[in-house]
C-alpha cells in the first residue's frame, strides 16, 4: 500500500472517529441540559447491588440467546462451531463497538474465523443476515409499543413515524432484492463484474466480495427447523431485552415512585433501541437522550430518568469492554494451544505412517 492510499485510509477512519465522537457529545448535552447532576449523583448512590447482580445475569442471558440464534444462523458455514467461540466473538465485537462503532462487526467476523478456523467472508454474511432480522424485530417492536401505548407516541417522538415507515420499506426492498439475487446467483453476478470492471479491476473486487459475503450469508440459513428455531430466539431475545430494561427500574428505586409494568419497559427498549442504531460509540449520547425522554414521558422526573440511563450504560459499556477482554485472552490462548495440539497430533500420524512403510 502506498504512503498516499494510507494517509487517505487513515484519514477517513479518523474522521469517522470524530464524527461519531461530536455527535455522542451533542447528545450528552441534550440529555443532561438543565437537569440537576448532583442530583442524579445523589440517586446513583443508592444504587442496590442485589438488583444490578440480577440486571447483569438477565443481560447476560439475552447476550447467550443472541449467540446461540447467531450459531444457528452459521449451522451451514459451521455445524459444530463452539457456542463459547460464537459467545467470545460476539463480546469482542460488542466491546470494540463500545470504542469504534460498527468495527465491532468486522472483528466478530475475524476472531470467529481464526478460532474456528472458517471462512471470514461466510461469517460477515451471516452477520449481515442478523442484523436485518434484529432491524425486523426492532420495527415490529415499535409498532407493539405504539399499540401498547395509552398516549400517541408519534406526538412526543414526531420523526418515529417516518423512521418507520423509511425502515420498513428499506427492509422490504433489500429483503426482495437479496431473493432475487439468491434466486438468479450467476446472472447478478455477471452483471456486476461487466458493469463494475468498467470502472476498475479493483471495484470489481470489492464489489464482487460483498455479493459473494451476501450470498454466503443468506444461504447459511437452511431449512425449515433452522427458520424456526431463528424465530424462536429472535423471540426470545426481544422478550429478554425488554426483561433487562424492566429489571433496570428496581436497580435505583422506580418502582417506589411509579408502579412499574413491563408495558413501560417495552416502550422504553423500543425507543431507546434507535439510540444504539446512531452511529455513536456504543450509544453514547444517542441512548441517554432517548432513554430519557421516554421515561420523562411516562411521568418520571428528568433527574431519576438520566440516572437510570447513566446506570444501565455504564454497567453494559464495562460489562462488553471487560468481558471482550477477557473472552479475547482466553479464546486465543486456548485457540493456539488447541491448533499446537493439533498440528503434533498429526505430526505423530505421519510418523507413525513412515514407520508402518
Amino acid at each position: 500500500m502506498t504512503s498516499d492510499k494510507k494517509n487517505k485510509r487513515h484519514f477517513k477512519q479518523i474522521a469517522g472517529i470524530s464524527f461519531s465522537v461530536i455527535l455522542s457529545a451533542v447528545f450528552l448535552y441534550i440529555a443532561f441540559h438543565g437537569v440537576n447532576f448532583s442530583q442524579v449523583l445523589n440517586i446513583l448512590s443508592d444504587t442496590s447491588l442485589i438488583w444490578i447482580f440480577i440486571y447483569i445475569l438477565v443481560w447476560f442471558t439475552s447476550h447467550y440467546i443472541r449467540a446461540a440464534r447467531w450459531k444457528v444462523i452459521l449451522h451451514s458455514v459451521k455445524p459444530d462451531m463452539s457456542v463459547m467461540n460464537v459467545l467470545g466473538s460476539l463480546m469482542a465485537g460488542y466491546g470494540v463497538n463500545n470504542v469504534v462503532p460498527r468495527m465491532g462487526e468486522i472483528s466478530r467476523a475475524v476472531l470467529l474465523g481464526k478460532w474456528e478456523k472458517t471462512s471470514r467472508t461466510s461469517i460477515l454474511g451471516t452477520i449481515f443476515v442478523e442484523r436485518i432480522i434484529d432491524m425486523i424485530f426492532l420495527a415490529i417492536a415499535m409498532l407493539i409499543a405504539i399499540t401498547l401505548w395509552g398516549g400517541n407516541l408519534y406526538e412526543h417522538f414526531p420523526w418515529l413515524k417516518s423512521a418507520i415507515i423509511l425502515t420498513s420499506l428499506l427492509l422490504a426492498a433489500l429483503i426482495i432484492m437479496l431473493l432475487l439475487i439468491i434466486r438468479f446467483k450467476s446472472g447478478f453476478s455477471n452483471i456486476i463484474i461487466k458493469i463494475t470492471g468498467k470502472v476498475s479491476a479493483k471495484l470489481a473486487g470489492k464489489v464482487t466480495y460483498i455479493f459473494d459475503m451476501l450470498i454466503a450469508g443468506f444461504s447459511s440459513l437452511k431449512g425449515t427447523r433452522n427458520y424456526v428455531i431463528t424465530f424462536i430466539l429472535s423471540v426470545l431475545l426481544i422478550l429478554s431485552y425488554a426483561l433487562t430494561t424492566y429489571v433496570g427500574f428496581y436497580t435505583i428505586g422506580m418502582n417506589k415512585i411509579l408502579p412499574v409494568t413491563f408495558t413501560m419497559a417495552w416502550v422504553l427498549m423500543s425507543v431507546s433501541a434507535i439510540g444504539i442504531v446512531i452511529p455513536t460509540p456504543g450509544g453514547t449520547g444517542s441512548y441517554h437522550t432517548l432513554a430519557k425522554s421516554v421515561l420523562v414521558l411516562i411521568g418520571f422526573s428528568e433527574e431519576i430518568s438520566l440516572a437510570y440511563a447513566v446506570l444501565t450504560h455504564i454497567v453494559q459499556y464495562i460489562l462488553f469492554i471487560l468481558l471482550a477482554i477477557f473472552f479475547f485472552l482466553w479464546l486465543n490462548s486456548r485457540s493456539s494451544k488447541l491448533y499446537g495440539v493439533k498440528e503434533k497430533f498429526s505430526d505423530l500420524i505421519e510418523e507413525t505412517k513412515l514407520e508402518n512403510l
